[in-house]
C-alpha cells in the first residue's frame, strides 16, 4: 500500500462477542446483522467468523446471494423486504426470508409463482413510524398471510426506537402483545434488537437481532454502557506519522486556522483525512492514541491529513503508529466528539482505504 493507513477486523474478536451475545440470550436463536457490508467492516472478512449464528439479517440481495455462493445455508432475513413484485422470483431461487410491511407485498406474494412457500417475518410498527402494519391491523394481516400458500413460517417483527433506556421497550412491547393477543395462539416473535438483547431480556422471545454490539461498538454510543460486558472492538483504524511541525505562540493550524497555539510546542501531521472516512467536522480535542499514548486532534481535518498535539507524547516522531480507533480509542469515544455514535463512522470508511484481516 502506498499510503500507511490501515482499517483491521479481527475475527477473534468477533467470535468473542457472538459467544457475549448468546451468553446474553442463551435461549434465543441469533440472527446475525450484517447490513451495510458488515458495519463496514466487509461481510467477506466477517461471515466465517460469524458462523455459529442461526442466520444472517441484512437488505441488499446482492448480499445475500455473496453468502449464498460463499456456501451459507442458513437462514437470510431480508430486513426491509423485497422492493418490487419480480423480486421474489430472486427470493424464491435463494431461499430468502422476508419482512413483509405493506399491503402490496402481500398482494405480489398472492400473486407470486414459487417453486416453494417463503418464511416471512410480519413486520409491526409499534411506534418507530418507519415501515411496518399498525398493531391493530396485525390480525387480519395475518390471518391473510397465513391463508396464502406461497407463505410458510411467519414470524412477528418490530424494532425499537429507545431501548438504549431503561424503560424504552415498555411502550412497544404492550402494543405488541394487543398485537398478538389477536392471533389466537402465541406466534415466534423477534422484537430485540443490540440494545434490547443487552438490557430487556424480556423481549429475547424465539429470536434476537443483533448489530451493532457484535462489532464491539455501543448501541447508546456510551463505550462506558458496555465496558463490562466484556465485548471487544472489532475494526482498528491506524496511521503514522508524517511529519511534524514545531509551534511558535499564535501560530494557527490548518485550513481556516481552528486552532492557534497557546505555546510553544510540537504536532504531528497524520495520512489520514475526510476522504479516508475520519469526519471532517470531528473539533480539536477529539481523542486520537500516538504509541499508545492517548493526545488529542488540532484544527480542521483536510481531505488526506490531519494535525495531532504531541505536547503529551515527545518521544513520537515521524512513523509512529497513530490509533485514529480501536483497542485504545473506543469509536464510540471518536463519535461522541464528533457529534455522531460510532454506526457512521464504521460504515464510513473509504474504499481506498485497505483492509487486514487479524
Amino acid at each position: 500500500m502506498s499510503r500507511p493507513i490501515i482499517a483491521t477486523v479481527s475475527q477473534q474478536a468477533l467470535q468473542h462477542n457472538l459467544a457475549i451475545v448468546k451468553q446474553a440470550a442463551p435461549a434465543a436463536k441469533v440472527w446475525s446483522v450484517v447490513k451495510s457490508n458488515a458495519y463496514g467492516h466487509g461481510i467477506s472478512r466477517c461471515y466465517t467468523a460469524l458462523s455459529e449464528s442461526d442466520g444472517f439479517a441484512l437488505l441488499n440481495y446482492e448480499e445475500a446471494i455473496q453468502l449464498r455462493e460463499s456456501g451459507w445455508q442458513k437462514p437470510l432475513l431480508l430486513l426491509e423486504g423485497f422492493f418490487k413484485a419480480a423480486d421474489l422470483a430472486l427470493l424464491d431461487g435463494y431461499r430468502l426470508t422476508t419482512s413483509v410491511h405493506s399491503e402490496w407485498q402481500i398482494t405480489a406474494l398472492a400473486n407470486a409463482r414459487l417453486s416453494a412457500p417463503l418464511d416471512i417475518y410480519v413486520k409491526v410498527n409499534s411506534g418507530m413510524n418507519r415501515l411496518g402494519f399498525r398493531p391493530d391491523q396485525v390480525p387480519e394481516v395475518w390471518n391473510r398471510l397465513a391463508a396464502l400458500d406461497n407463505v410458510g413460517e411467519m414470524t412477528l417483527m418490530t424494532h425499537f426506537a429507545r431501548a438504549e433506556l431503561s424503560d424504552g421497550v415498555d411502550q412497544p412491547v404492550a402494543l405488541m402483545a394487543q398485537a398478538a393477543a389477536g392471533l389466537g395462539s402465541v406466534p415466534a416473535r423477534c422484537f430485540a434488537n443490540s440494545a434490547a438483547t443487552l438490557w430487556h431480556p424480556e423481549t429475547h422471545h424465539q429470536w434476537i437481532r443483533p448489530g451493532i454490539i457484535l462489532y464491539g461498538v455501543s448501541p447508546s454510543g456510551n463505550w462506558q454502557d458496555i465496558a463490562g460486558t466484556g465485548l471487544k472492538p472489532v475494526m482498528g483504524l491506524h496511521s503514522e506519522i508524517i511529519g511534524i511541525q514545531q509551534l511558535t505562540p499564535g501560530e494557527g493550524v490548518g485550513y481556516g486556522y481552528r486552532y492557534h497555539a497557546a505555546s510553544e510546542h510540537k504536532i504531528g501531521i497524520v495520512a489520514c483525512g475526510y476522504a479516508d472516512g475520519y469526519p471532517r467536522h470531528a473539533p480539536s480535542g477529539t481523542p486520537v492514541a500516538v504509541d499508545g499514548v492517548m493526545t488529542r486532534t488540532l484544527g480542521a481535518v483536510s481531505m488526506d491529513m490531519m494535525m495531532i498535539d504531541l505536547a503529551p507524547c515527545p518521544a513520537a516522531h515521524i512513523g509512529s503508529v497513530v490509533e485514529l480507533w480501536g483497542q485504545q480509542v473506543p469509536a464510540d469515544d471518536v463519535a461522541q466528539s464528533c457529534g455522531t455514535v460510532g454506526y457512521e463512522l464504521l460504515c464510513a470508511v473509504a474504499p481506498r482505504v485497505p483492509f487486514r484481516l487479524l
